[in-house]
Parts: structure tokens; C-alpha cells; sequence
């Protein structure tokens, strides 16, 4: 059989198009796809809830990747080697508490987990804004990433979901698009974004679960955007605060959604 281009071209832009289509009405839509995105992704959608992932870079991970300055490592706390284990991935114990693992492993079955579970990804695609009713975020508005870098005026499309996660970590993308379209309504101290402070590994680990919560009506934080939206410092290569966050937002939005009679 001679292979045809136009079947192979035709073949990735049909079942790209079914898969978009199907994913224009949302229980929960997450923005970022670093750690605490993927393991929300991951439980949310093994629960049977409709979830989709935007990630404005080609590659899935955030700064996991990268472990630390690019050696390819990460380093978790306990609670941390848990998570990691649940999914799969090999930890190991490096005394007094800490655990280390291969940061593509971790990434790469992350990701595989989160997709086989019911997670669709988005990938090259950036929220640009969200659409909103009577105060409350009700959706995303979704452009390509090389779009938005060309700075091109080509009109976005939007998705419907009954619920936000911004997970896009220190840059908190989606609360800055809200934070700028209804000032002085987010739910912290000022009713600002905070900012993030400074690296204090033990402090921001305990804050980033701590501060893991709804800022907006339809608005869930997690991973660096928990910190960075209420005030706690960076954490640096330590990736534990991050998965429990991702598994913690999942549990908030899944009571939320069951609240509302969600299909989970």
C-alpha cells in the first residue's frame, strides 16, 4: 500500500477537530501543565468528570523538566514520594526525609497517567482571557500560543466550563486576566494577586497546599499560582507542594462539582 499524505493529513485534522469539539463545553478546564495541573487533570478526569488541559508551550512538565538548573532531578518530602509512587514512579530515599526522583520519569508518567485517565491536552494553546457571568468565571477564551507571540489580530475562540484551575505557576495567567477585568475582587487579604516572595523552600511547601483554594467565583489556584497568588515565597527544585496541590484542587473542584450535580 503506497501511504497518502492527504489520508495521513486528514486522519490528524479529523480526530483533532472531534476532540475539540467535544471539549468546548467543560466540567473544569486547567490552564498550565506543569505538576500540580497534571495530577488535578489526572484525578478529575479518573473520576469521570469532562476535563481538558491548555498549555501554551509545545511540552507538558513546567519546571519539573528541568529539575534543577537543568540536571534533570527533583527532590520531594515524604508526602511527595507518595504521590509519586501512587502513579508509578520510582523514588528514591535519600535520608532525613528526603526523596529524590528522575524528573522525566516523573513528568513523562505523569502525563501518560493524566491522558490514559481521560485528560485531553491543548497543547500551544494560551488562555488569553476567560469569559464571565454576574461575576463568576464560566470559561476560557483560547488562542495559539505562536499567534499570541506574533502578536497577530486574529479573534480567539471560547470554551464553556463550570470550573477554572489556574495552575500556570508564577506567572498566574488567568488571575491576572481577572484581577485586571474586576479589580480589588479576588479572594485574598487585598483583593489583589499578592505576588510571589522570595525562595523559602520549607515555607512555601507548606504554603502552596495551605493557599490551594477558589480565589473567584470559578476560580481555583493551585502549584507556584497558589503561592504566587496569595503572597508565599518560590520554592525552587522541590516538587512535593506541587503534587499535593494538584491532588488537593482536584478534591475542591470535584466536591464543587458534585454540589452542582456534576457528571463524576
Amino acid at each position: 500500500m503506497e501511504l497518502d499524505e492527504r489520508r495521513i493529513s486528514a486522519v490528524i485534522v479529523r480526530r483533532f477537530m472531534d476532540r475539540l469539539l467535544d471539549s468546548m463545553d467543560l466540567d473544569v478546564a486547567i490552564v498550565g501543565g506543569g505538576p500540580a495541573g497534571l495530577v488535578a487533570g489526572h484525578n478529575l478526569a479518573r473520576e469521570g468528570f469532562k476535563v481538558a488541559m491548555f498549555e501554551r508551550k509545545l511540552s507538558l512538565g513546567g519546571g519539573m523538566w528541568g529539575g534543577g538548573m537543568m540536571f534533570n532531578q527533583i527532590v520531594v518530602q515524604e508526602e511527595g514520594a507518595q504521590v509519586l509512587r501512587e502513579f508509578g514512579v520510582r523514588v528514591l530515599d535519600e535520608g532525613e526525609g528526603y526523596y529524590s526522583a528522575d524528573s522525566v520519569e516523573a513528568v513523562s508518567t505523569l502525563i501518560s497517567s493524566a491522558t490514559r485517565a481521560g485528560l485531553r491536552v491543548f497543547n500551544c494553546v494560551t488562555a488569553e482571557d476567560v469569559t464571565m457571568r454576574e461575576d463568576r468565571v464560566v470559561g476560557l477564551v483560547i488562542t495559539w500560543t505562536p499567534v499570541e507571540m506574533a502578536g497577530l489580530h486574529v479573534d480567539p475562540l471560547a470554551i464553556r466550563s463550570r470550573f477554572v484551575i489556574d495552575a500556570t505557576g508564577h506567572d498566574i495567567n488567568v488571575v491576572r486576566v481577572v484581577e485586571r477585568k474586576v479589580p480589588g475582587k479576588l479572594m485574598t487579604p487585598t483583593g489583589r494577586a499578592e505576588g510571589e516572595k522570595s525562595l523559602w523552600s520549607h515555607r512555601a511547601e507548606e504554603l502552596t497546599l495551605e493557599n490551594t483554594r477558589e480565589v473567584f467565583p470559578g476560580l481555583y489556584v493551585a502549584g507556584m499560582s497558589a503561592n504566587a497568588t496569595f503572597g508565599g515565597p518560590r520554592m525552587g527544585p522541590i516538587f512535593g507542594g506541587m503534587l499535593l496541590s494538584g491532588r488537593k484542587a482536584a478534591q475542591l473542584v470535584s466536591r464543587a462539582l458534585r454540589g452542582q450535580g456534576g457528571r463524576g
